[in-house]
């Protein structure tokens, strides 16, 4: 269907050193580091962005499932948190969604939300992390 791209730099020593990450659309370009990666330094880290990945990939995924089956979502947000523990390794991510769907019910929707969190792109990209996934429709 598509390609997308982006790129990173990094310059000198893990503690030390600094990089830029940047979207292929250039919509986005930001500085990266340890301390932003590892501590609370400003940039962003590639953790963040896959958070940010995943988190549109569900919203969008499950609003063309309620879509397809005849619900028309008025708004799906989702939230992502990716712990990066020892090794460093992604052990977990979470997905909090909150949507509003006119007319559909509390089963339809929990149906549809296990539908998007095993079929989104990104979520199969990551089938080796654990996710949980909070779902709450309004």
């Amino acid at each position: 269907m598509t390609v997308k791209s982006a790129e990173a730099q990094w310059k000198g020593t893990l503690r030390e050193g600094n990089g830029t990450i940047k979207l292929g659309s250039g919509h986005m370009e930001s500085p990266y580091t340890f301390a932003s990666r590892f501590e609370d330094g400003k940039g962003t880290n590639p953790e963040e962005l896959i958070g940010a990945a995943h988190a549109g990939c569900f919203s969008m995924f499950l609003a063309a499932q309620l879509t397809k089956a005849g619900f028309a979502p008025t708004s799906v947000h989702t939230m992502a948190k990716v712990h990066l523990t020892d090794g460093p390794t992604i052990s977990l991510i979470e997905l909090n969604t909150e949507a509003i769907v006119p007319h559909v019910s509390q089963a339809k929707f929990d149906e549809l939300v296990e539908v998007s969190k095993n079929n989104c792109p990104v979520s199969k990209a990551l089938k080796s992390v654990e996710l949980k996934l909070t779902a709450k429709l309004n």
